[in-house]
């Protein structure tokens, strides 16, 4: 069975018309491919254009040795914490990280507070402080936080006028320290604060966690969360606990090493093999030459969050729910991009690659660029925006088309969309999101 995978594609006849099509997000489909080989043919060609794993997906960090749970909120997280932990048992053997919007500007007496749900002992970070299992640790309210070789490193909060956003901040260290051993959990508060963080732990290999909309006080930071695309529960905040609490009871948590579970499948072979099969023939992608420690981490995550202790058992979920093989695929690929992600290319693009591509055309002749291996789409449209800018200051206006391919079917439907949380943007400079950007509810399209 062969999955379905269209690539997308925007276009205009002229700049004027590109600009709009850039800015409303609109793509369409260029003709689909008939034959299976030729998907297939797709699929290779992809797959040849992903890129490696990045620093997350290396050798592990050398973190605290267990499972390290982030948890962001804003307005109305403490009541929803407040029930997490009411419901969370003490001996889970997990650290608990609190990161909430304070006031900087006073004192917090937060610790204290949280002390009246739940027997753990509670205390605000202080810089150096190591982390410990079973014990909750709170952000103070004047200061960034993040982690650094198991432990808690403060910083002055930055007085700059630009959105603050801690919580992405410590998300971002969390998994940089602990790799596939962080857990994110995001709950009640307004804004998208904690989005892109939980991202980066789900690209690792750990596990994302949201508050569902419906006992949220405030949706807005769970909405963003959950807008991105990368979560594996969404729970009202009892429900977070219990699965915490069978996330610290699974074999492969238990000895410290989340996603990990080489020494099952060296010891099965075979279920290996059979996984690598299944897989060929959902999706039309050989991952056998795929990195094995990238391939073990990433079935052991799929096999807690499945309630799964052994390999064989993951292999009949796999032969009974064809849905498992599609989420193990997306697992497998990691979805690292965002807005001009890189500078230096952009630039090149500018003052090198679309001077000769205009020079050896006919003005009138449309140009077409591919972007494969688009991911969620932020470089074709950062590639679109910077041909619209370039076309601008030649005052030359030839019929444009922009196609990006991937071989997840999941990140070309986000990238269709073209819908993305604020926390995505924040490095486009604010001309550009005046220029090519609509402001939303969610975010920015």
């Amino acid at each position: 069975m062969a999955r379905k995978r269209a690539p997308a594609a925007s276009g205009g006849s002229g700049a004027s018309k590109t600009k709009r099509a850039v800015k409303k997000k609109k793509a369409t489909s260029p003709q689909k491919k008939s034959a299976t080989a030729r998907k297939a043919s797709s699929r290779k060609t992809e797959a040849q254009s992903r890129e490696e794993p990045r620093a997350s997906e290396s050798p592990r960090s050398q973190g605290a040795g267990f499972p390290v749970v982030g948890i962001g909120a804003s307005a109305g997280g403490l009541e929803a914490f407040t029930e997490l932990l009411e419901h969370l048992p003490i001996d889970t053997g997990m650290a608990f990280v609190f990161a909430q919007h304070l006031d900087p500007r006073h004192k917090s007496n937060l610790a204290q507070i949280l002390s009246r749900s739940t027997p753990m002992p509670i205390q605000e970070a202080t810089d150096g402080m190591r982390l410990e299992p079973n014990q909750i640790y709170v952000m103070p309210p004047d200061r960034d936080m993040a982690v650094f070789h198991g432990a808690l490193s403060l910083m002055p909060r930055p007085e700059s006028k630009a959105r603050h956003l801690a919580i992405d901040f410590f998300l971002h260290s969390l998994v940089e320290d602990q790799d596939g051993n962080a857990i994110g959990v995001i709950l009640s508060g307004t804004a998208s604060d904690g989005a892109r963080g939980l991202q980066a732990i789900r690209a690792a290999g750990g596990i994302a966690i949201v508050q569902n909309l419906e006992s949220a006080r405030h949706d807005g930071m769970p909405r963003s969360a959950i807008a991105a695309g990368d979560v594996d529960f969404v729970l009202a905040p009892k429900d977070i606990a219990a699965e915490l609490a069978r996330i610290g009871r699974h074999p492969h948590v238990d000895r410290g090493r989340l996603p990990e579970a080489g020494e099952d499948m060296a010891k099965a072979p075979d279920a290996l093999q059979k996984i690598f099969v299944f897989l060929r023939c959902a999706c039309v992608v050989v991952f056998a030459n795929y990195h094995r420690s990238t391939v073990q981490r990433r079935i052991s995550r799929r096999m807690v969050l499945n309630q799964i202790e052994n390999l064989e058992h993951y292999v009949r979920l796999l032969q009974q729910n064809p849905t498992e093989a599609d989420a193990l695929f997306e697992d497998l690929w990691i979805n690292v991009t965002e807005f001009f992600r890189d500078e230096g290319a952009f630039d090149a693009l500018k003052k090198t690659v679309f001077p000769r591509l205009l020079k050896s055309k006919p003005a009138n002749d449309p140009i077409r660029v591919w972007i494969p291996a688009g991911s969620t789409g932020e470089e074709a449209y950062s590639v679109a925006i910077c041909l619209l800018e370039y076309l601008g200051e030649k005052d030359v206006h030839p019929p444009i088309q922009i196609f990006a391919t991937d071989v997840s079917d999941m990140a070309i439907e986000r990238a269709r969309a073209g819908s993305y949380p604020e926390n995505a943007v924040a490095e486009v400079s604010p001309e550009r999101l005046r220029r090519f950007f609509d402001k939303s509810d969610s975010g920015y399209e």
